[in-house]
């Protein structure tokens, strides 16, 4: 994914691309160097599992700190657990902002607002045991320089990240020790914080879904909200085949009880109305066998022609909370604008240490 759409998405609450698969699950990591940026601390981490936040750290309070009750239960086993993980956080903290001036000379772009931004972590297939690690590192938006473990080399997408390219080509023990995080301990820590979080990560909400329009001459939008997980798919058919000329899909988007909410626009201007019960809106979610269909049928449609039923009022005050929730996140009031990037956070172990060196003397870029 490109940084300048991860970015995108991050400013405005959305955390990423959902997964295809319900048997693929994802630690990832954020980490944002800021300068110029008013009223916001220059640097910010985040950790997501399953695309949902469970910790947080900012350079302004110096902590860092879970984001979900079940992380807060990890001390049972590892007491030390947060401030070993803020120490780390603090030193990824140097090591970014380090590298943000870095960057800024090679582009002599020394003032105004600038970004660096660090994603990486791992997917894993619980049904085939397959991994998948990435580590993309970029600028103001667009790529600077992405890792590529199956050649166990990096690649530079511009020519200013040649020079860190090939200081990190040649440091055969950082690539061993990147590869070794990535197929080793990442999945392995996703596996303990899946099990840590399973009641809340694992669990499966059937959604509301209904046909919206807001007059006559608007499209059709079939809104499903208070779904989870956000491994879900909607779309539009016709006789039972897929609908894709005059339809628009939308992102999937969080709500402000963590579950998820979607729709799918279809334009119907130009559809006689004799027809209109051969359209159906088909809505799907992950783990569950049955799909969740609507007639389109102007019966059931809700619009802003009448006084909307209690029914309707509840999803519009809905969709409203969901849209609040979104553009606090837009406006830097919460924490889902980055996520951290720093190795794992591990159990008491003889790789506690390494790991925590090993970020501390990640090569400079």
């Amino acid at each position: 994914m490109k940084m300048k759409m991860l970015l995108f998405l991050l400013l405005l609450g959305i955390v990423g691309p959902h997964c295809t698969s319900a048997r693929t699950h994802s630690l990832k990591y954020f980490d944002t160097a800021s300068s110029g940026v008013p009223n916001f601390p220059e640097f910010v981490s985040v950790g997501l599992v399953d695309e949902v936040q469970m910790t947080h750290y900012d350079s302004n309070t110096k902590r860092e700190e879970p984001k979900q009750d079940w992380m807060s239960s990890i001390t049972d086993e590892d007491p030390q657990y947060w401030e070993r993980n803020t120490q780390t956080a603090l030193g990824a903290e140097q090591v970014n902002k380090v590298n943000m001036e870095t960057v800024k000379q090679r582009l002599n772009q020394t003032g105004g607002v600038h970004i660096n931004q660090i994603m990486y972590g791992c997917d894993w297939d619980d049904e085939t045991d397959e991994v998948k690690g990435y580590s993309n590192h970029g600028f103001d938006g667009e790529d600077f320089i992405v890792l590529d473990l199956e050649t166990e080399t990096w690649i530079a997408p511009r020519r200013e990240a040649v020079l860190t390219k090939q200081r990190w080509d040649n440091n055969k023990a950082y690539m061993a020790q990147q590869k070794s995080y990535f197929t080793q301990w990442c999945p392995e820590y996703l596996k303990k914080y899946l099990n840590l979080g399973r009641s809340s990560l694992m669990r499966t909400e059937i959604p509301s879904v209904s046909l919206l329009q807001k007059s006559p001459s608007s499209p059709v939008s079939c809104h499903a909200t208070g779904f989870y997980p956000d491994r879900a798919a909607m779309f539009w058919t016709r006789d039972g085949e897929e609908l894709h000329d005059n339809v628009d899909h939308g992102e999937i988007l969080p709500n402000h009880d963590g579950s998820f909410q979607m729709s799918v626009d279809l334009d119907v201007s130009s559809f006689p109305a004799e027809h209109w019960d051969k359209y159906r809106c088909v809505f799907q979610l992950s783990g569950v066998k049955e799909d969740h269909v609507i007639v389109l049928d102007p019966a059931v449609i809700r619009s802003n022609r009448g006084i909307p039923s209690s029914s309707s009022s509840s999803s519009v005050l809905q969709c409203l909370l969901s849209l609040s929730s979104s553009l606090s996140s837009s406006l830097g009031l919460d924490s889902w604008f980055t996520g951290r990037g720093t190795p794992i956070k591990t159990t008491p172990s003889p790789a506690s240490s390494a790991e925590l060196t090993e970020r501390l003397n990640q090569p400079s870029q």
